[in-house]
This record gives C-alpha cells, structure tokens and sequence, in this order.
C-alpha cells in the first residue's frame, strides 16, 4: 500500500447523503426554535408587517393560533411583545393586569398549555417616547427608576402564566431586580431569560415598525452595547449569570457569531439563545423575493451557523416555514 493509499482523504466522507448525514457535526431541529409574536389589542386582528413579509401585528386569539401552529410544527416556543391601545411616559400599560401581553399569555396558555411562553420585558413598546425606561430631566434613562417598573412588568407576566420573563433593556442590574421581584411575589419556577449581549445594532430597524417601537429622539447606545465590543459581552454574560439568569441571549445573531461563540466558552452552563433579529430576517426575504437569493438553502445556513457558533436555541421569524422544511426532509 502506497503512502497516497493510507492518507485519509477528506472526500470519501462527502461522497453520498447517507454518508454526509451520518458524520455530521451539527444538527437543527424544530426544538431548536423559539417564534416571536406581536400581539396588539383587539379581536380578529391580522396586520401585515410590510418590512418583515409574512409576519403579522395579531390580536390575543390570532396569536394563540399562530402559537398553536407552532406548536403542531414542532416548536416548543414562543415569544411574546406587545403594542399598547395607549403609550405616556413612564409605559403604564406595560403591567397592567389587561395589557396585551398579559391577554396575550393567557389566551395562547389556555389554547397550548404545553407550549412555553416568553416574555419580553421592556418599555419601549410601551413609552410615547420610545425609550427603554423611565427618563430623567436630561431626557436619559433612570436606571434604577427603570428597574422598579421592570419589577412590576415581569409579576404581571408570571401572574398571566409565562414560563419566562425576557428583560430587554439592558439596563444595570435588571435580572437581580427582576428575580429578586419574583421570588418575593411567590413565582419562583418563572425563569429569567436575559437579553445579556444585546448591540446597539442597524439591524433593527423591521422590529421597530413592528412593534411601534422607535426612539422619538436619540438612540440607544448609552444602554446597548458597542458593535465594537467582544471582551463586554462576556462581562456582560458573567453578570447575568451572577444575577441568577436561567437563560442567556446573544443579539443580533448574523454579524455577531465570534460573540455568540465566546460568549458559549465563557458561560458553558446556562442555555444560550441567539435572536435572529428583524434585519436579518428582511434582508433575505427581499433578496428572495428579487431572484437574488436561493431563499431555503439560505436560510438553513445561517441558523446552522448559529448552532455551530454555540447557539442551543435561536430566536427566529423563519421559525413556522423552517420547522416545515425539516419536517418535510
């Protein structure tokens, strides 16, 4: 036997399906995924979101037939924001024992009570501002004012039935006010997922449309963290993780694997989540919509991606027609 013989040759491995599939390294499922929705007041209400084709502003019943969709596709979870019949400064409607989220959790629990239902924690959706908390005389975010509310938030959510809070601020110390405020109401099984690297991001744009949510002046970046920045997301990451999250996210997703894989390395006992967020989603439905794009095979590669950075769960709108796809193999 020659040398060439006895050297392994990487393309024996690639020579048919079978074999492809057999030495795989990365897999996605639909166990993988978590759906978001936009629930708005009202009954019957299905709005198109023209920036993001094929996801929707739905009323409480609408969403908890999106939810039970998901659920028969095999998705474990969903993702809830919500868009107020009234905004003012200080988000009142966010905590409401009637606000859209909370109508919103109940109706889905009630339709798939095994479904898992999330939370998102913040008040931007909720401010006529647009801003994520309580603004100061500067017109800058009061951090520890901002976290009071979010207290007051994540009750009314376990008190609705969500299996977990999602704080999306970034606001300093959020997640031990957060569980602190839980554990004292007596919701210590709600979990705490926490939005720990969030970027000051372009790619957020869709989402603002959606969920009516746009600064009214300024940006966001003395709270959400620099493009820039790798070694703060860990720091980041190791804090949250302190504070007593169950649960970690990455966001956005696309532009960000080094951080999703670092922050893997960095934090390897807690779950953690990648958003595929509002641009990325898009920028690929647009693409495919002009014949520029091969839309499935795309959209396959990039949640594979995330996986392979060290993502267990992606937050994604491809979610119901990827959950399809596998299926369909």
């Amino acid at each position: 036997m020659n040398q060439e013989n006895r050297t392994i040759r990487p393309r024996r491995l690639r020579r048919t399906e079978g074999i492809r599939s057999i030495v795989r390294e990365t897999s996605l499922t639909p166990q993988d995924l978590i759906f978001p929705l936009f629930v708005v007041p009202g009954e019957g209400v299905r709005k198109p979101i023209v920036s993001m084709p094929g996801i929707f502003q739905c009323s409480p019943d609408e969403a908890a037939r999106d939810a039970m969709h998901a659920r028969e596709s095999g998705i474990p979870a969903v993702l809830l924001f919500g868009i107020p019949r009234r905004k003012d400064s200080e988000g009142t409607e966010s905590c409401v024992p009637d606000g859209v989220v909370q109508e919103g959790v109940r109706a889905i629990r009630q339709a798939v009570p095994d479904l898992v239902v999330i939370t998102d924690v913040c008040m931007c959706e909720y401010t006529d501002h647009g801003h994520c908390g309580i603004l100061d005389d500067n017109g800058t975010v009061d951090n520890d004012a901002t976290l009071e509310h979010l207290r007051r938030i994540a009750v009314s959510h376990a008190e609705a039935g969500a299996d977990f809070v999602a704080p999306s601020g970034m606001i300093d110390g959020m997640v031990a006010a957060i569980r602190s405020a839980l554990d004292l109401a007596g919701y210590t099984a709600t979990g705490v997922l926490s939005y720990a690297v969030k970027y000051a991001s372009a790619f957020y744009g869709p989402f603002r449309e959606a969920a009516e949510g746009a600064p009214k002046f300024g940006d966001r970046r003395t709270h959400q963290m620099n493009p820039a920045n790798v070694r703060e997301a860990v720091r980041e990451a190791r804090l949250d993780e302190q504070e007593g999250a169950d649960m970690l996210m990455v966001k956005p997703a696309l532009a960000y694997l080094d951080v999703v894989r670092a922050v893997r390395n960095a934090v390897p006992e807690l779950p953690l989540v990648a958003y595929n967020v509002s641009g990325e989603y898009s920028m690929v439905k647009a693409a495919a919509a002009q014949g520029w794009i091969d839309e499935k095979p795309a959209i396959l590669e990039m949640l594979l991606g995330m996986k392979r950075a060290g993502a267990d769960i992606i937050i994604t709108y491809f979610a119901p027609e990827v959950a399809r796809w596998l299926t369909e193999r």
